[in-house]
């Protein structure tokens, strides 16, 4: 195939909810441009982008699918995203690799949650947009008020590049108000006649027309000039101008499509051709050390790995952006993120499943290559003398996790690998192996994300797992100061062991005074600080230790023992076995005996005294507390409301954005086990939500009793 250069490449991701119909959208692309012969459709499940096994189970993308189309002497590089909020890594991925975001709106249902938010990642990412009302030959399809809709959602930046003249299943033609031409299809749709608008249409196509010259003209000034001059521009000034405004978000133009039937695809391919930046004309990324990296194909060469699967027959795909230089094949790279290196002997242009080789990829070309040896998802390859190193991809923290075991447990290693690879694949898919919880924590976007993995592990690896709940990493401490003495003595013939430790502890907090006097009862202790440990917990927290020991009743070489008993009963705190967390503890005496006192003596006598004092000290467990908004359509924010209350949450506000409510709650981490599920079942679908660890605060005393119970009952069972 032909090499493009740098100013004939456009990299556009495919953005939109789940049913919106950005696969079949794709289809219709590729139909368009001759790469296909023949459209696809998700139900007889032979599309070019949903490949893979889960995806023609499921019916849904789950991955991103790289596809390119040769259009008007350009490349355009497409990455069809999947559309279910689980799947909002690829998304992100996508924007980040992308120069354009094209938004493909339901008709049949207008702006979704999903839309919002992925509008919001185009936001903060600062990429263009334009948006293609899609389904229009829907049943329920009303243009008028989605377009409406849109208005309210995305403001007045939005500008109509084309209108129906019917919506529903009667949709057949459109006016063009960018070309002042009317499009018209058959039944079946594909090529359409272009006629002049009819005379009943031409005043409201005038009018719209005014408003997108307005709109080009806004973005240059010598343009707004001539505006003003002569009262209108020619085609190439507006695209300019367009072209302009797309790139700096002050505009986001609006086309209509019937992609089911091919209907305005064409028309919508040849302005992201003829009218979208190219890759050049947006800013560029910036590496990590703060520099900003211009696509120059005579640059340092450099490229970066922003996705990787494993495809049947194949093995490893990686897939890569040019952001700097001419990549041949051949070629040695140095992995600068893993201090490596690579040879890639192959290059190709992607288009699904279907590789074609390549002899050259300039800077901005997406391509892929396969079967490297040390390259991860995220990794920067460098050529000779460059020294970039990107890493400007942040995902969003998980909100759903399960406990992830092999049904044999001899399958543990094989899993283990088996994970690592899937969150190469995804990101979002993180695996923590919790010393805490004695689990493996598998943590997604939501239980169909993580359903997805169970089915792939099962079916294309044939390795049986069980999801379970996880465990609740609580915490423990104390709320008021407490006083015990522990004596640990043992004679088993020869050297025994003997060690006593006297000491007091009582819930610390930072910038807390010295200790000084104690009242337990009618005895009074008075502190005498020799030396104060900070010990910083890896869980949070701290435990605060001060050595109050006078006239040598405990030798300054035990001491460091003493704290080690101390920090065996923090990491399994008396309660419920969990840890504690902010104690400070006072040694003021004890015992030791010139021939059988030893380290280990002193750390059970430290460790059971400090159990004895905990006990004492009026303890409190802790439980994780999470930030919460939720983002719900306004006809069901009582039911939202009413099942977070039913949660534990404490509503912290409330406020409107955009037609959506958006409610801001405190949540205990218990309560959010399967609460994706279960907004997704009391809204349809039609909401989202996002959550942040908060804090640790004291559990309810009935929830404290049963938690006390079930460590009770577990401990007398083993």
């Amino acid at each position: 195939m032909k090499v493009y250069q740098t100013n004939e490449i456009k990299n556009i991701a495919l953005l939109g909810s789940k049913g919106s119909g950005k696969t079949t959208l794709a289809e219709a692309m590729l139909y368009e441009c001759g790469v296909i012969k023949r459209r696809g459709t998700v139900e007889a499940k032979n599309t070019v982008s949903d490949y893979f096994p889960v995806e023609k189970e499921y019916g849904y993308s789950v991955f991103s699918t790289v596809f390119y189309a040769e259009f008007l002497n350009k490349k355009l590089n497409v990455i069809d995203c999947p559309g279910a909020d689980d799947f909002v890594g690829n998304a992100i991925t996508a924007l980040n690799v992308t120069d354009t975001g094209v938004i493909v709106i339901n008709g049949q249902y207008g702006v979704e949650v999903g839309t919002q938010n992925i509008f919001r990642t185009t936001s903060s990412l600062k990429k263009p947009v334009i948006f293609a009302v899609n389904q229009l030959d829907g049943e329920k399809a009303d243009f008028d008020n989605v377009y409406e809709q849109m208005r309210d959602v995305f403001g007045n930046k939005l500008v109509l590049v084309q209108y129906p003249l019917a919506t529903g299943p009667g949709f057949n033609a459109m006016i063009d108000v960018l070309l002042m031409k009317k499009y018209s299809w058959g039944p079946d749709g594909g090529v359409p006649t272009i006629e002049e608008i009819p005379a009943d249409q031409m005043e409201k196509a005038q009018e719209l027309h005014q408003l997108l010259v307005e709109a080009a003209a806004e973005n240059d000034e010598t343009l707004m000039e001539k505006f003003f001059d002569q009262g209108h521009l020619t085609e190439d000034e507006m695209r300019e101008g367009l072209r302009k405004g797309i790139a700096d978000r002050s505009l986001y133009p609006v086309f209509c499509v019937s992609a089911a039937k091919d209907m305005g695809v064409r028309r919508m391919m040849e302005f992201l051709g003829n009218v979208v930046p190219f890759i050049e004309q947006v800013p560029a990324p910036v590496d990590a050390r703060g520099r900003e990296v211009k696509p120059d194909n005579d640059g340092p060469l450099s490229i970066f790995m922003f996705k990787t699967t494993v495809e049947p027959h194949i093995g490893e795909v990686s897939y890569f952006k040019v952001m700097s230089g001419t990549l041949t094949p051949g070629v040695d790279l140095d992995n600068v993120s893993r201090e490596s290196k690579e040879r890639l002997a192959q290059i190709f242009c992607v288009c699904g499943q279907i590789k074609t080789p390549v002899d050259k990829l300039c800077a901005g070309d997406i391509g892929a290559t396969v079967k490297l040896k040390d390259v991860r998802t995220g990794n920067t390859l460098d050529g000779k003398g460059c020294d970039y190193l990107f890493d400007f991809i942040k995902y969003p923290a998980p909100k759903y996790q399960r406990a992830i075991r092999p049904v044999t447990e001899s399958d543990a290693e094989k899993l283990a690998g088996i994970l690592t690879r899937m969150h190469e694949e995804d990101p979002t898919w993180e695996v923590e192996q919790s010393k805490e919880l004695k689990q493996t924590i598998l943590s997604g976007q939501g239980e169909f994300h993580l359903r997805t993995l169970k089915w792939r592990v099962e079916n294309n690896d044939k390795l049986p797992i069980v999801f379970e709940e996880p465990k609740i990493p609580y915490r423990e401490t104390i709320t008021k100061a407490a006083r015990a003495d522990y004596r640990h003595k043992k004679q088993s013939g020869g050297s025994g062991q003997f060690g006593e430790v006297h000491l007091i502890i009582e819930p610390y907090t930072e910038g807390m005074p010295a200790p000084d006097t104690y009242r337990f009862g009618n005895q009074e202790f008075k502190m005498n600080v020799r030396d104060t440990q900070e010990i910083p917990l890896a869980w949070g927290g701290k435990l605060v230790v001060c050595n109050c020991i006078v006239g040598g009743a405990i030798d300054a070489r035990f001491i460091p023992a003493i704290v080690k008993g101390l920090m065996d009963r923090m990491e399994q705190g008396p309660l419920t076995g969990s840890y504690a967390r902010d104690v400070r503890v006072c040694i003021y005496d004890g015992k030791m005996h010139p021939v059988d006192s030893n380290e280990i003596s002193f750390r059970l006598a430290g460790r059971n005294a400090f159990s004895e004092a905990f006990r004492a000290a009026n303890p409190k467990v802790l439980e994780p507390v999470y930030d919460v908004e939720v983002m719900v359509p306004g006809d069901v924010m009582g039911d939202v409301m009413s099942d977070l209350q039913g949660r534990r949450a404490i509503i912290m506000g409330m406020n409107s954005e955009n037609g959506f409510e958006k409610i801001f709650a405190k949540v205990p981490l218990k309560e959010m086990s399967s609460y994706s599920t279960a907004l997704s079942s009391i809204t349809g679908g039609r909401s989202s939500f996002t959550m942040k660890f908060s804090s640790y605060e004291l559990v309810p005393a009935d929830v404290q009793e049963k938690l006390l119970k079930e460590y009770a009952e577990k401990n007398t069972e083993e």
